[in-house]
């Protein structure tokens, strides 16, 4: 199977990767890092709200895989959003991240008053190669349609809290209109997917954990993910799901699961 979904602008992106939140900024996330690309990933999601950019630049740099190999997420946070801030929030990621690009910059949540600047700034980023794609998380479909209407180029991912209790099948079928790819953060909804006896009944039939089910299903709606974990067995097992395929039956028992239950709290309002 393919491992990438291509972007908007043409640019092939992994469809797993791994998500560093809540990792330590020293050798937990270095550590990682590290484990997540022997074991084949080629995506790091961070955020200079994670505060553990050094800890992931450190860890790429000193893993096997070249720089060029890996396709490194981060984001800018509430407090550092406007035109000016989010450029010298974009300069401080990259010296944290040791690099001189990023592959992806997204806006972290949208501030109201300011994510139409912000995403300005991101325009000239992008402009500049230094960026290779942008985007967004946590866009609602009302939100797009107001940033889309206010800039040149329409973003190439929204990253969204996604999992089997969340759905979010009207906000596919919208991006799919506009070709943004959507990524899910929590997939595994922080482990609870384990609780769900028909992802664990539908994993028995594949050898296959609850886990690697509740991430394939997404993988196999189109929708990136990035879970997180620290563990390098479980880093391994997060990234196992591409050798297998879900029955049309099982997409349907999983998609039935939908309770519109979010997790996360919404922080666009947290400065």
């Amino acid at each position: 199977m393919n491992h990438t979904f291509t972007l908007n602008n043409a640019v092939p992106m992994p469809k797993i990767g791994l998500g560093v939140l809540f990792a330590k900024n020293d050798n937990e996330v270095e550590t990682a890092v590290i484990s997540a690309l022997q074991a084949g990933y080629r995506k790091i999601d961070t955020a200079s709200a994670y505060q553990n950019e050094e800890g992931v630049g450190s860890g790429i740099a000193k893993s096997s895989v070249s720089r060029s190999e890996v396709f490194l997420t981060t984001k800018v946070w509430n407090t550092e959003q406007g035109y000016d801030k989010t450029l010298i929030a974009f300069e401080q990621s990259l010296a944290k991240l040791q690099t001189d690009y990023i592959d992806l910059y997204l806006i972290h949540w949208p501030v109201k008053s300011k994510y139409k600047e912000t995403y300005k700034a991101m325009e000239s980023i992008y402009k500049s190669g230094r960026a290779k794609a942008i985007g967004v998380c946590n866009f609602d479909i009302s939100q797009l349609e107001d940033l889309m209407e206010h800039s040149d180029i329409v973003p190439a991912m929204n990253q969204v809290e996604m999992h089997p209790h969340l759905s979010q099948n009207e906000l596919i079928n919208f991006s799919k209109k506009y070709d943004i790819q959507l990524e899910a953060w929590r997939p595994i909804m922080m482990g609870e997917v384990l609780q769900i006896p028909e992802l664990t009944q539908i994993g028995t039939q594949h050898n296959k954990s609850a886990v690697q089910i509740a991430l394939r299903w997404l993988v196999q709606r189109g929708i990136a993910v990035i879970p997180k974990s620290v563990t390098p067995k479980r880093i391994q097992e997060n990234f196992d799901i591409l050798d297998f395929e879900l029955s049309k039956k099982e997409m349907k028992i999983i998609e039935g699961l939908n309770k519109n239950r979010r997790l996360g709290e919404d922080l666009s309002h947290v400065i």
